[in-house]
């Protein structure tokens, strides 16, 4: 097929390399504009657009879709140049822009989302980290033709992984990006050879991942182990998951734990034994033992070395 792509991230650039080693003519691509970086806050290229200008392909980075928005020469050009293009369909993959109808009706074919999740399951911003943190036992991606819904749009393809308790949203997002890939060359095979259906999403099973907030990132010990332990994973690598320790200024970010069976001993938030094994914080419900911490503006460590430079006394509190 003649195609248009947009997307932004890592896991938009997998399906791109996909969809052109796979023979398909990619006739522009759209992404966001280039963002500020390291210690300099230079412009850096999102791994999409450096795929794509790489493969030689034209590129546009509108701040805006919208004809009556705040940046209507932008969109304008867009239009032009995907009229110009005549694709026969369009694949967007985490491209961060919402598209207006006019974006939607101008494929003939349509608009194919690739969505990191089952539909109608986790439809939205953070259905990765969503999946993990509620302690879903399966994620997946979606292909999906696009309608002017949030995610509402109906099902081409669905493909399926199991989330195992070593997944953290990093691992997960790759798994995905690459099952992503797959799906997206599968599903548009099957276009082709019209022997696939859109299937409208079931009414059931609706749920929303709202997206992640830096205000989250501080562990609650009023909850369980289990529920912290899934949204330390969850949050790896962003916004990351934090808790005071008792003698230390600043809250320290923790990267891995687990959920110890049993009940705690003390309260909530109270610090119950600590050693190269592991720190271990009372919780509502079971203790959760705190392996990979990272200091602020440190690096990570494993909590043997953590604590060697850490001083605990048993009646402190975090």
């Amino acid at each position: 097929m003649r195609l248009v792509f947009a997307g932004t991230p890592e896991f938009a650039r997998l399906a791109l390399d996909a969809l052109i080693a796979h023979g398909h003519e990619i006739g522009l691509v759209l992404t966001q504009p280039d963002r500020p970086s390291g210690r300099g806050m230079k412009l850096v290229p999102g791994p999409v657009k450096q795929a794509a200008v790489a493969a030689g392909i034209p590129v546009l980075q509108p701040r805006s879709l919208r004809l009556d928005g705040k940046y209507p020469e932008e969109a304008g050009a867009a239009r032009r140049a995907l009229e110009s293009c005549v694709p026969e369909a369009m694949v967007v993959a985490a491209y961060g822009l919402i598209l207006p109808q006019w974006v939607l009706d101008l494929p003939r074919r349509g608009c194919l989302n690739i969505h990191a999740s089952l539909l109608p399951r986790w439809r939205g911003a953070a259905p990765i980290q969503r999946a993990i943190e509620a302690g879903d036992a399966r994620s997946g991606v979606t292909i999906m033709q696009m309608d002017a819904g949030l995610d509402t749009g109906a099902m081409l393809l669905r493909r399926e992984i199991p989330i195992t308790p070593q997944h953290n949203a990093a691992r997960l997002h790759d798994e995905l990006a690459a099952l992503g890939a797959q799906a997206i060359v599968q599903a548009l095979d099957s276009l082709l050879a019209g022997d696939i259906e859109p299937q409208p999403q079931p009414a059931e099973g609706v749920t929303y991942a709202a997206k992640l907030d830096k205000a989250e990132a501080p562990l609650d010990f009023s909850r369980s182990a289990q529920e912290l332990e899934r949204r330390i994973r969850a949050f790896d690598p962003v916004p990351g998951a934090t808790a005071r320790l008792p003698g230390l200024a600043e809250p320290v970010k923790v990267w891995l734990a687990e959920a110890l069976p049993g009940p705690a001993a003390r309260a909530p938030g109270e610090v119950e034994a600590a050693g190269p094994q592991g720190i271990d914080m009372a919780t509502a419900d079971g203790v959760l033992r705190l392996r990979v911490l990272q200091k602020a503006g440190g690096k990570r460590q494993p909590v043997e070395v953590f604590v060697r430079g850490w001083q605990w006394r048993a009646d402190t509190r975090a």
